[in-house]
């Protein structure tokens, strides 16, 4: 009365879940170590940079508009584009410091100085 011959097929049953996880767990690993680490060190390094912004930085913003910070608060920087334009972006809104934007500004102001 007693099926013995279905023990005997739930023993490898068991096997079997081991071998359906691990595909997942590797997957799981390789989208880590490709997409999800590499992701939270850019944004580590971003929130760094954010945080170190300070009056007279030139700055490049997500759009590509180069200025010069005049103000900063905690959320709102005010870019110095030209002599007579301020703007006012989101402290998110900076993309970059850059040494070349600030090449960029004082040779346009030498320019329009001339």
């Amino acid at each position: 009365m007693w099926n013995l011959a279905g023990d005997a097929a739930a023993a490898p049953a068991a096997g079997n879940y081991l071998t359906t996880i691990i595909p997942f767990v590797l997957m799981f690993a390789v989208l880590y170590f490709l997409l999800i680490r590499p992701q939270q060190k850019r944004q580590k390094t971003r929130n760094a940079m954010l945080n170190q912004l300070k009056k007279g930085d030139k700055v490049t913003t997500i759009g590509g508009l180069h200025g010069t910070i005049m103000e900063i608060t905690d959320d709102i920087v005010v870019l110095r584009v030209n002599d007579a334009t301020k703007l006012t972006f989101d402290r998110s809104a900076v993309n970059a410091v850059s040494a070349a934007a600030a090449a960029a500004l004082e040779k346009a102001a030498v320019e329009k100085k001339d």
